[in-house]
């Protein structure tokens, strides 16, 4: 703990601001259900109310502090439950894809020969169809669930982890440490376990922030696309998908989940920059 405080002091005000900013969706989408003043689905309104501060000054208890979306429910609220919603699940698929890719890529530097060449043949033909069109498709043909949606974009994202993994692997696997090992007889789980993970870690906790962000920014694509997160759930793309007509009207209610995407994304590649910088062991002069 005292580490930590200590390694939290002398980072950058640009990873203070990163983690600030990510402490601050992961409390909202912990305690949605909370701050938010109504419901995820519940009508507040009219449709795209102004934000109205006061409770005096609307027909309603509880005012509508940033306005009303397209069929009049609260667009904070659903900020809220957005938040909820769309960072649970891409953080469990990055996690999903991480496990998947780094597990192969980990294999396919130890063991080498055919099960290298088995899973970076996959790989490559996964890889060989546009990342969207692929998702498209198989969303099209097997629904639009939530489980469905996780395992296409981990599945997805699986084959980025895996070369990144691989290639770091590789780089570890000739050293001679690992070769000792072998020697006194150790297994290749073990290998893989205790000498690859412990040294592949730094760089593959700054790809996963990456990748967290990858994920984040893809399922609000798709949800703007139709075929994300499905009405009435609360999704920051989708939200933005239902009131982009009303920028033509000059209403800018669309623009607060676009927000809130771009915010966080620049919140978690701030800390990611820090982690690389610091893992690279350059220091600032």
């Amino acid at each position: 703990m005292k580490d930590a405080i200590k390694l939290l002091k002398s980072s950058p005000w640009s990873a203070k601001i990163g983690l600030a900013i990510i402490v601050l969706n992961i409390f909202c989408a912990l305690f949605a259900p909370v701050i938010a003043p109504y419901n995820e689905t519940e009508l507040a309104g009219d449709v795209w109310e102004p934000p109205i501060w006061s409770a005096d000054a609307m027909p309603h208890d509880t005012p509508v502090i940033l306005g009303t979306d397209h069929i009049g429910r609260d667009l904070f609220s659903r900020l809220m439950f957005g938040a909820r919603n769309t960072i649970t699940i891409a953080f469990v698929t990055t996690v999903i894809a991480f496990f998947v890719g780094s597990v192969g890529g980990f294999m396919a530097a130890t063991f080498k020969g055919w099960v290298d060449q088995t899973l970076s043949r996959i790989v490559d033909i996964l890889m060989a169809f546009p990342t969207l069109i692929l998702a498209l498709v198989i969303l099209t043909v097997m629904g639009t669930s939530i489980p469905v949606l996780v395992f296409v974009i981990a599945l997805i994202d699986a084959t980025r982890v895996f070369r990144i993994s691989r290639a770091v692997a590789m780089d570890i696997e000739i050293m001679e440490y690992v070769e000792a090992a072998r020697l006194r007889g150790e297994g290749l789980w073990w290998v893989m376990k205790e000498e690859i993970l412990p040294n592949a870690l730094s760089p593959l906790v700054a790809e996963f922030g990456l990748r967290f962000c990858f994920v984040f920014l893809f399922i609000s694509s798709l949800s703007f696309l139709g075929l994300g997160l499905q009405p009435p759930l609360a999704d920051w793309g989708s939200m933005v998908r239902e009131n982009s007509s009303g920028i033509s009207f000059g209403i800018l209610t669309s623009l607060f989940p676009a927000a809130a995407i771009a915010f966080l994304t620049v919140g978690v590649n701030l800390v990611v920059d820090w982690f690389l910088h610091r893992a690279s062991g350059i220091k600032d002069v």
